[in-house]
Formats: C-alpha cells, sequence, structure tokens
C-alpha cells in the first residue's frame, strides 16, 4: 500500500481516540431522548441531561472500536481513493498523463505532484467530485461502521453494548443485510460531505498559504484549515447525519432497555412518532415524522457539539495525515 493509504489509516485512528467522548454526545442528541432516557428538551434541564450522556467513565468510549478499527479503513481508503480520481479528472485537461510520485504527495493530492511536465492545477469542482467520489468508495466501511456506533453510544448503561457484541448479534439475526442498514443514506452523507470535506480544505489551504511560509507557519495553518474544512463538511450534511442516525438507532434502544422507567419513555417515543411493532421506517418517512414532531430544529440538534467535535479532531487528523506522509516517504 501506498504513504497517502498508510498515513490516512492512522490518521483517522488518530481522529476517533480524540472525538468519540463528543461524537456520543451528538449522536445521542440526534437520537433523541429515547435513546438515552434522558429529557433533553428543556432549558432547566438541559445542565443535568449533558452530564447524564455520560454515566461512568467507560461510557466516554462508548461505541469507539467499531469506528478505530473502521475509521482508520475508511480514511485510508477515502485519501486513497481521491488523491487518484483526482488526478484521472484531471487528465482531460493536460496533454499527458501525471505520474504520482509517492515521496512527494501530500493530503490533497495537488501541490507537491512530482510529474514529468506541469498539467492544470485542479479546480474546485474537480476537487469537489473527487471528494464525493472518495466518499462513495468508503460505503462498504462506513455503514456497518456507523451502524453498530450508533447502536452502541444509544443503548443503556447496563446492557451489552460492546461492538464486538451488537455486530455479533446484527450477525446472527439479519446476516450481512442487517449490517447495512441506513446504507443508502449514509452513502449519500458521504459522497456530499466528503465533496466538501476536499473542497473546503483546498480553498482555505489556497487561502492562506505562500511560498516563504515558515515550517511552523505551514502547521498552523494545517490545523486551522484542517478545522475549518471539518466544520464546514457537518454543516453541509448535519440533517442527512440527523435522519441516518434515527434510522439506524430506531427501535434498537427498545430492545436494550435495562429498567421499566427507559422502557416505558422508549414506548412514548414510539408511540408519538406513530411508530408501532412491525417493520422499521425508511429515512424519508423518520424525516417526516422528526419534522412532524419536533419541527425544523430537530434537523440541527448537536451541531454545536459537532462543530467543536470536528474543528479538533479535524485538525489533529489532517495534521497527523501531513506529518505521516513525511514519516513514509
Amino acid at each position: 500500500m501506498t504513504a497517502d493509504f498508510w498515513a490516512g489509516y492512522i490518521s483517522g485512528a488518530a481522529g476517533i481516540l480524540i472525538g468519540n467522548p463528543l461524537d456520543l454526545l451528538k449522536t445521542r442528541l440526534q437520537a433523541g431522548s429515547a435513546s438515552s432516557g434522558v429529557s433533553i428538551t428543556t432549558a432547566s434541564s438541559a445542565s443535568q441531561s449533558y452530564r447524564n450522556q455520560f454515566e461512568q467513565a467507560g461510557t466516554l468510549l462508548r461505541g469507539a472500536t467499531a469506528p478505530i478499527l473502521g475509521y482508520g479503513a475508511l480514511n485510508a481508503l477515502l485519501f486513497y481513493t481521491y488523491n487518484r480520481s483526482l488526478l484521472l479528472l484531471n487528465q482531460p485537461f493536460s496533454s499527458m498523463v501525471p505520474q504520482v510520485d509517492h515521496r512527494v504527495l501530500n493530503s490533497g493530492g495537488i501541490d507537491r505532484l512530482s510529474i514529468t511536465s506541469s498539467p492544470p492545477v485542479p479546480n474546485l469542482l474537480q476537487i469537489w467530485m473527487a471528494g464525493a467520489l472518495g466518499g462513495l468508495a468508503t460505503f462498504i466501511v462506513s455503514a456497518p461502521t456507523e451502524l453498530i456506533k450508533c447502536r452502541a453510544q444509544v443503548a443503556g448503561p447496563g446492557s451489552n453494548t460492546s461492538s464486538v457484541s451488537i455486530a455479533r448479534n446484527i450477525w446472527k439475526s439479519e446476516g450481512v443485510r442487517g449490517l447495512y442498514f441506513g446504507g443508502c443514506v449514509t452513502a449519500i452523507r458521504d459522497a456530499i460531505g466528503y465533496g466538501f470535506y476536499f473542497w473546503s480544505y483546498e480553498l482555505s489551504m489556497r487561502s492562506v498559504s505562500s511560498q516563504s511560509d515558515t515550517e511552523r507557519e505551514k502547521t498552523w495553518k494545517i490545523l486551522l484549515c484542517g478545522g475549518l474544512a471539518g466544520i464546514v463538511t457537518w454543516a453541509s450534511i448535519f440533517p442527512l447525519d440527523v435522519v441516518k442516525t434515527r434510522v439506524q438507532t430506531q427501535r434498537y434502544p427498545y430492545a436494550q432497555a435495562t429498567s421499566a422507567s427507559e422502557r416505558e419513555g422508549l414506548l412514548g417515543f414510539e408511540q408519538r412518532s406513530g411508530q408501532r411493532d412491525g417493520g422499521r421506517r425508511g429515512a424519508l418517512e423518520i424525516a417526516r415524522l422528526a419534522y412532524s414532531a419536533e419541527g425544523l430544529p430537530v434537523f440541527f440538534r448537536g451541531l454545536g457539539v459537532c462543530s467543536v467535535r470536528a474543528f479538533i479532531v479535524n485538525s489533529v487528523q489532517w495534521f497527523v495525515y501531513e506529518w505521516m506522509v513525511g514519516v513514509l516517504l
């Protein structure tokens, strides 16, 4: 495998370790009060509800196993596919096929490509398209990883919530198809989101970078632009992510409820949303029911927490990526 593949893997795993506590809170806010048995809708109880999302120290890493293993692979596949897609998209605008020299390949795959002649610099539309293709390529990893992670994060504190046990239960009861439940909305989210991810990173880097930058200045600009790219990405897809979370966690908390109060709260949620025992609901119906019950703000619940997490995680992720590329080349 190439340097960008392994750098993507390591940076993805590092990002999950740093961001998982805030990701847990985001998921529970998106899934709604039914998922955790905690009310999060009133200002008077807001402070207590945020504390209640973390019942014990182990909760901070709940659901982290699947993303650490899966998101490392996802990030590796993302960067590998993005760089190659960008080269292919740029070929029609060049009189020759650019040849990559991995000794100088950077995260964006643009300003440090060593080639036999100089092709045109990819425009921002090409960058967005390459990012979207990279996002689609990650579907095979992201769909099951997100499903397992979300179900682990919303389950009650007394239930069997390890990523391995959840994956095993899904496999036994539903097979491979069960692991890809909610995969369609996940694929759409990833294609759009990663398109804006690389687009915003390259746009901001081109805006602030200078050939006279010192190594220290380059580091700070990578951290800044990586963080901004994370915020732009999540802002562009957050309503889709809310729907995805609710699709993948519907009915699951009820099966894992460990107390009478949890079961009562979850039954109340099903009655309010019109859900009864039977088949699961699709993304469009979930979105319609969420809007009917809670209005437009429901699609932005947790965006503040997510933005803070996105800036921190993606700053570190881009820095680790760039550093690892330099180490591996």
